[in-house]
């Protein structure tokens, strides 16, 4: 039996590409899409994903690409093997939230902007699983779309400095207006030829409702990486109850594991340390600073967040 061929290399963008089409979805995308258009590339065509039911109202809604690209006059679909129709050289990915394929790969070349330092955090969830990870540093990639997930050489990357409050809000808006500025700046630049990918590759899976469960009997300090990274949770008296806001006490004693999840005021034992809370939202209702909701609870001397109700 014959082996199979090896595929052709995909086509190269063009270094000084004329005519871009733009494909992204959420918040995050939208900056870098406003900031192509100040410095004044030529956008046929953005491509995002369906209006969809959002909210509580069921309201049907565009995504924040398709506002902002209407806003800017420019054309919208959400068909992406129209990004090969309009006249385009290069297509801009963004988080978009869609693997491209090969046929369309070979009619017009891309580039995407990736919040990480590649081959650090491939995938879909970057910035959450470099806080989650306790990274000291990130950054974000201008790199070639291939067939794979995030395996294209880089063409042009910059570094951030991960602090340790910062929220995953926080954070991807800093690699947001960083990443648009790199990206206007390597097209203005010219592409060249990308850099491979070099070190042991890592994937930033999504991040699950269980990945936001806080389990106390791990450290106080993972415990608030949960938190910064948003929607976590726990149960109190069976009911979930939303950590929106939390500060590690990482040298406050905890005696034995058998005393994680136990409430010392406004603290909670861990398996090390101590993480105390500031703002909570109990299951149906709006926020409340940790003190009030303490004032409203009572929670009995020795009782514990994540146990099941009595």
């Amino acid at each position: 039996m014959e082996p199979a061929a090896a595929a052709a290399p995909l086509p190269a963008p063009p270094v000084h590409p004329k005519r871009l089409v733009f494909l992204g979805t959420p918040d995050m995308a939208v900056p870098p899409l406003q900031a192509l258009h100040a410095a004044g590339f030529d956008i046929a065509l953005v491509i995002t994903g369906p209006d969809k039911r959002r909210g509580r109202g069921g309201t049907v809604t565009p995504t924040p690409v398709k506002l902002a690209a209407l806003a800017l006059g420019i054309p919208v679909a959400h068909d992406v093997d129209d990004a090969a129709t309009i006249g385009a050289d290069l297509g801009v990915v963004v988080a978009f939230g869609q693997l491209l394929r090969r046929p369309l790969l070979e009619r017009l070349p891309m580039i995407n902007l990736h919040f990480s330092l590649l081959p650090r955090w491939r995938g879909a969830a970057p910035v959450e699983r470099a806080i989650l990870a306790g990274d000291e540093r990130t950054g974000v990639c201008v790199m070639a779309v291939e067939e794979g997930l995030d395996t294209g050489g880089v063409y042009a990357r910059s570094e951030l400095v991960i602090r340790q409050t910062n929220t995953a809000d926080e954070l991807g808006a800093q690699l947001t207006e960083v990443g648009s500025g790199l990206l206007v700046d390597a097209l203005h630049a010219g592409l060249g030829a990308p850099e491979p990918q070099v070190g042991e590759p890592t994937y930033a899976h999504k991040v699950t409702n269980e990945d936001r469960h806080l389990d106390w009997s791990r450290p106080a300090v993972e415990l608030h990486r949960v938190v910064r990274v948003g929607g976590a949770w726990t149960t109190f008296r069976g009911r979930r109850l939303k950590v929106l806001d939390a500060q590690p006490d990482p040298d406050h004693p905890v005696p034995g594991p058998d005393g994680c999840g136990t409430l010392d005021g406004t603290r909670v034992l861990t398996g090390a340390g101590a993480l105390r809370l500031v703002t909570l939202q109990p299951q149906g209702k709006g926020a409340v600073a940790a003190g009030d909701w303490l004032n409203g609870a009572r929670p009995a001397p020795g009782e514990r967040l994540g146990e099941a109700a009595p």
